[in-house]
């Protein structure tokens, strides 16, 4: 804990000037292409996490879930475990629309791209496959410092048509691993909404896509509209293997909470 604790210091230090030299657009969208691809898997994904929220005025939460991807088929899925409470919820992302079900009534309900998962301050995109290159377009801030690291510091706005979470986003690209270390989201009007971190990255080999897949061990999200709010993310196991064919299904989920 003290290292990532001394991790997350370093990051949330202010930037210095901008160095080094601007790059060119097909650099950057060179860039945002290569951040996708490492966290692509040519098959299936399946991942435990666990989520721990802080509201003001709240006692903290503890969640447990399992999400479930397809990227050949941008299928996506979210099934709450515990607590009790929230057993048998679920998201479930099919033909580009986002769907919410509440085991308590019964019903699905149509979802927004800004949907609080749980509740929390994570968001879909944050646990399904990156697609940074296909839903913005980068501009160049430059090579910065962001405390010890060497950093590229890009700013994307979404490409017209596309729905996403925020409209405006900026990243902090670590020029050694080339892994994302800082994000930020923005509102259209320029507000900043949400500052994210990334201290630890984990590498799995895939047999599907015969290399390796990158995702992020731990995540850590805090709201700045009201900032006693934060989320812990930590991904406790990945597998690989394939999945059941219909499990990105409405009837799969809704077994599941019977």
């Amino acid at each position: 804990m003290r290292l990532v604790a001394a991790l997350l210091a370093c990051l949330a230090a202010t930037p210095a000037i901008p160095a080094g030299a601007p790059i060119t657009k097909e650099a950057m969208v060179a860039m945002l292409k290569t951040l996708d691809e490492r966290q692509r898997n040519q098959g299936d994904w399946k991942a435990l996490i666990y989520m721990e929220q802080k509201e003001r005025d709240k006692a903290d939460v503890a969640y447990e879930c399992l999400v479930f991807r397809r990227d050949k088929d941008e299928k996506f899925m979210i099934l709450f475990t515990k607590p009790k409470a929230e057993s048998g919820k679920g998201y479930l992302r099919m033909d580009k629309n986002l769907w919410m079900y509440d085991p308590t009534v019964g019903k699905w309900e149509r979802r927004t791209e800004r949907e609080r998962i749980g509740g929390t301050d994570s968001r879909r995109e944050d646990l399904d496959e990156s697609r940074l290159a296909v839903e913005y377009e980068p501009a160049d801030k430059g090579e910065e410092k962001l405390g010890v690291f060497t950093v590229r510091h890009l700013a994307l706005t979404a490409k017209p048509g596309i729905d996403v979470a925020y409209p405006v986003i900026e990243l902090w690209i670590d020029v050694a691993s080339g892994n994302t270390l800082k994000r930020q989201d923005f509102a259209l009007s320029g507000r900043l909404m949400r500052t994210a971190y990334y201290p630890k990255w984990q590498k799995i080999f895939s047999e599907s896509k015969g290399s390796d897949v990158w995702y992020p061990m731990e995540m850590r999200f805090y709201d700045e509209v009201d900032k006693a709010n934060s989320t812990i993310l930590l991904m406790k196991a990945v597998d690989l293997k394939p999945l059941e064919a219909n499990i990105f299904t409405k009837a799969w989920l809704e077994s599941k909470s019977r």
